[in-house]
């Protein structure tokens, strides 16, 4: 498996190779690598963050984070576990996202 890694990086994220009806590879894939970089390097940490917290630190857009936390349960991305945990009350929910490093192998 390729991979991107630096010396200090013990978790090192698989070479991106995203895909989809309206993926261009020349137009898109150094922006969604530098999202899937920003997410993984910020939650690896196991902490608890909604996407507003994720966007507060990474500024990438809401929708971005949220395919690019399902992006890393993809086996070509490391099979990385993400649970998700509902807080609030019925009118004003939202969830909260933990990425467990290897959790799907």
């Amino acid at each position: 498996m390729n991979t991107t890694r630096d010396l200090f990086d013990p978790h090192p994220l698989p070479r991106a190779s995203f895909d989809g009806a309206e993926y261009v590879p020349e137009f898109d894939a150094e922006r969604l690598t530098g999202q899937l970089r920003r997410v993984f390097d910020l939650m690896r940490d196991g902490q608890w963050r909604s996407l507003d917290d994720i966007h507060g630190i990474t500024g990438d857009p809401h929708a971005s984070i949220s395919a690019r936390l399902r992006d890393l349960r993809k086996v070509k991305f490391g099979s990385h576990a993400l649970e998700s945990k509902r807080f609030g009350d019925r009118t004003r929910g939202y969830y909260k996202y933990r990425l467990i490093i290897g959790g799907n192998q």
